[in-house]
């Protein structure tokens, strides 16, 4: 180590390594006890991949909105950290550095949670062993990384509970309800590109990290600055629970209760193809939409886990060409709807048979307005929803969602509660919802009681949440999972699906009567890509600047409106404070509006455009009218965004 000192400071002296990543390699080398680790320092160095370096230390890795994500194969695999090889492709060592995704980051994570655990058990005078369940996607060393956190807690005197192989990230959520666990985390980075991993964190909710356990955890990982620890005597020590198929069976047959018309069903429902693109999805959505009646096919050649996902450029249910082969088999097959997932199934992006016979893509705005649309009307019809309880109801949404599900929320007299983009606040209403049930008005404890139970409660003295979503396709239809399930979207939109077809109507015509009712409203999301430790100060640069220099007028037309989230105040509809965040919301007089944000889990900022027309005769001239606009919006925005980058 002495001797590479010489030449990180003479590579900090010419400008040619940041300042932060020569401090970060000291911390890292000094931290840690892997040989790879100095290995693969020294040989970047030697070949002079300042670049590389800087994208590996430029920073240690933050909770953000999904926890910790990062490379875990770097842009250059050092031979070091190729070693043996390992399985489907892969080096045998994850990418080293204090930004990336390495044992070294995970292990401290993980024990930063078990510290902080600890202390919140001790603070609530609780006296036991800390309880934490742990699942992972597909990616590249997610198994690895999973087993390596289970050993951890169990060394360190906590109970670990681990599934068999991957699974999705929403069963987990669902187990530490289930099982009343203290935490959890699943590895996985989502629907990021393959060489990316992540570690995203949960407590005793079900839901991802909020305040104050979101700082609580981040001060305990960043106190931890050693890679190796000193297990306890074994007498000390946890044990470890392996969960199968009976865990799993659990989590279906509470899916199941979200079907709202099991009728619909009993001549059969539409013929799916489900695109599994590698990931955990297939493991529990095939087998379920099955067991409820619907023709399911998968695309064989994505059914089985693989970290490279080798048949799409991306793995994210967003983007068309993940779904291409859904596609392809939908119409040799004569499917109607093809769904898809991303790795860690907690997304899902739709294709469905218009009435021109062809396939057409959906938002996940539009699949979210549908299900919106759907679950609330439907409840209604049941009487489940009538006058005396719908201000008990609500819908809830990001703010960067579309405002269609606002109005359909107004037209059936619901509340619409916006939050920040994270579902992790969408969680935290759920959270305070279950709180407002006075705790005398039910026997035993809350998790055990049936869906039906439950909603009776919360109709009567609390809020009852109908459905909630974000616009990057993510949905929830109840309460007893605390994160976006692409498995529960599954169910749901087949419900969707068999509705439609008992209507004679095919699913997006169902979504033009709709727009029929209450206007054509359309939302594009677009975002500027920049890597590493450059992109990242670019970022925060563009960023800046919207804040500091809001638009007066853009495309145009003047501006009626910014809400900056960073600097002012704001309260949501049921006058909760909405933290603070990077966000600018900006209106324009005509009605267009647009959002912009750094994303929390990708190397980009994120552009929101939003555009709408009022109910109209002619559906078709008032789509074409609002998509030229939203078109138009895009090109000024991205002329601006490139005039301040410059």
């Amino acid at each position: 180590m002495s001797d590479l000192l010489p030449l990180l400071d003479g590579a900090v002296e010419r400008g040619d390594l940041l300042v932060s990543s020569c401090d970060n390699i000291s911390a890292l080398l000094a931290g840690t006890n892997s040989p790879v680790a100095e290995a693969a320092v020294r040989e970047l160095i030697t070949v002079g991949e300042w670049g590389e370096l800087n994208d590996r230390f430029f920073k240690t890795l933050v909770f953000g909105t999904g926890g910790l994500r990062g490379r875990t194969i770097g842009s250059i695999v050092t031979v070091a950290e190729a070693g043996d090889g390992g399985p489907l492709e892969r080096p045998e060592h994850p990418c080293v550095g204090t930004a990336t995704m390495n044992f070294y980051n995970v292990g401290r994570a993980i024990r930063g949670m078990i510290a902080y655990v600890k202390k919140y058990l001790a603070s609530e005078g609780i006296d036991r062993k800390p309880s934490f369940a742990f699942a992972h996607d597909t990616r590249h060393f997610s198994r690895d990384f999973a087993e390596f956190c289970a050993k951890v807690c169990v060394e360190l005197g906590c109970d670990a509970y681990l599934y068999e192989g991957a699974r999705a990230t929403p069963q987990l959520s669902f187990l530490i309800r289930e099982l009343r666990l203290d935490a959890g985390v699943v590895l996985t980075a989502s629907h990021n590109p393959a060489h990316d991993n992540g570690f995203k964190a949960y407590f005793n909710e079900g839901a991802q990290l909020v305040e104050p356990h979101a700082s609580g955890v981040l001060e305990e990982f960043e106190g931890v600055t050693q890679e190796a620890y000193e297990p306890l005597p074994e007498a000390e020590q946890g044990t470890l629970t392996v969960l199968g198929a009976e865990a799993d069976r659990r989590y279906m047959d509470k899916l199941k209760t979200l079907l709202l018309r099991p009728d619909l069903l009993e001549n059969g429902g539409a013929k799916v193809v489900f695109a599994n693109i590698h990931g955990t999805g297939g493991h529990i959505s095939v087998p379920l939409l099955r067991e409820l009646g619907f023709e399911t096919l998968t695309v064989e050649a994505q059914d089985g886990g693989d970290g490279r996902f080798p048949t799409v450029a991306s793995p994210n249910p967003e983007n068309a060409p993940a779904l291409a082969m859904g596609i392809d088999l939908a119409e040799k097959e004569n499917a109607e709807i093809v769904i898809g997932t991303d790795p860690d199934c907690d997304r899902m992006g739709v294709a469905v048979r218009n009435d021109r016979g062809e396939m057409q893509l959906l938002t996940g705005n539009q699949i979210g307005s549908l299900m919106a649309w759907y679950r609330t009307k439907t409840m209604f019809d049941l009487g489940i929803l009538n006058d005396s309880n719908r201000g008990h109801a609500c819908l809830v949404k990001t703010f960067v969602t579309t405002e269609l599900q606002t109005a359909i929320a107004e037209k059936y007299g619901v509340n619409m509660v916006d939050t920040l983009t994270g579902f992790k606040f969408i969680a935290d209403k759920l959270m305070k919802y279950e709180q407002g049930i006075p705790a005398d008005k039910y026997e035993g404890n809350y998790r055990d009681l049936s869906e039906a139970e439950t909603r009776k409660l919360r109709l009567e003295y609390s809020r009852f949440f109908i459905f909630g979503g974000e616009e990057s396709y993510g949905y929830l239809g109840a309460d007893f999972v605390r994160d976006k399930d692409a498995n529960m979207a599954a169910v749901m939109f087949a419900e969707v699906a068999a509705y439609a077809k008992s209507e004679g109507m095919s699913i997006a015509g169902l979504l033009d009567e709709i727009y029929k009712e209450f206007g054509f409203y359309l939302e594009q999301g677009k975002s500027m890509v920049m890597e590493g430790a450059e992109g990242a100060a670019q970022i925060k640069a563009l960023n800046d600047s919207y804040s500091n220099t809001p638009p007066s007028a853009v495309d145009g037309v003047a501006v009626s409106r910014v809400r900056d989230f960073a600097k002012e105040e704001f309260e949501d509809s049921e006058g909760d404070a909405i933290p603070n965040a990077g966000m600018l919301l900006v209106e324009l007089e005509d009605g267009r509006s647009f959002a912009v944000r750094p994303s929390g889990t990708e190397p980009k900022i994120k552009f929101y455009l939003f555009g709408k027309d009022e109910p109209a005769e002619d559906l078709e001239a008032s789509k074409q009218k609002v998509r030229e606009g939203i078109e138009s919006l895009w090109a000024a925005l991205e002329a601006d965004a490139k005039t301040r980058m410059a």
